[in-house]
């Protein structure tokens, strides 16, 4: 049996790769909504297509700050993307929450998205953080006591067996295997990953 995951600072300040692989499975609560995890990306400033390749500038400051904290930024002027800032405050790293099974307050996701079908309402960066209702606001915040909260994946449900591919939506690094998905999950984003390999998370 898989051990318990703890979410604490320790969880975040590791190798971000690690992280985006701990993180699927976890879930993902602001307010009333809540959902699980079902696809990561994984971000480094050591490779280009990470916003902290430029260095420590206004805009990547967060990227900078203590593991455990949110990176939300503005995705071509339309959507927030949600992050978890990861390893140590000298080192900009994030992984980016791609994708989510909604488990609670779907009401209000179905109002937030003007949709009703649960497999469309989280099966994007973007998607997901309008049926959360996470904006700007939530940038530079806890995410162990903040208004947007990563907690441990729920009580009786097993650990998710991962697939792994390239990170999609970028031009630079596209060929590192970064991208985790739970296997068969519908709620995964398109498109779905071609499995360069894959590992049971137990």
């Amino acid at each position: 049996m898989a051990a318990a995951i703890v979410i604490d600072r320790g969880f975040f300040a590791r190798d971000v790769v690690e992280v985006a692989r701990d993180l699927v499975g976890c879930t993902v609560r602001h307010g009333e909504a809540r959902g699980r995890i079902v696809e990561t990306e994984a971000y480094h400033h050591r490779e280009p297509a990470c916003h902290a390749y430029v260095g420590r500038t206004a805009r990547t400051a967060t990227l900078f700050g203590a593991p455990g904290t949110a990176y939300v930024y503005r995705s071509y002027g339309i959507h927030a993307l949600l992050n978890a800032v990861c390893e140590d405050e000298q080192t900009g790293a994030a992984v980016l929450i791609r994708a989510l099974e909604p488990l609670a307050g779907l009401e209000g996701m179905r109002a937030r998205r003007g949709m009703s079908h649960p497999e469309a309402l989280c099966s994007g960066p973007g998607k997901l953080t309008q049926a959360l209702g996470i904006g700007l606001a939530c940038n530079a915040t806890s995410l162990l006591d903040g208004p947007v909260r990563i907690e441990p994946p729920p009580a009786g449900l097993a650990r998710p067996r991962l697939v792994v591919g390239t990170r999609v939506g970028i031009t630079r690094a596209t060929e590192l295997p970064w991208r985790f998905c739970a296997a068969g999950s519908r709620h995964v984003s398109r498109p779905r990953p071609a499995p360069i390999a894959r590992r049971n998370a137990a």
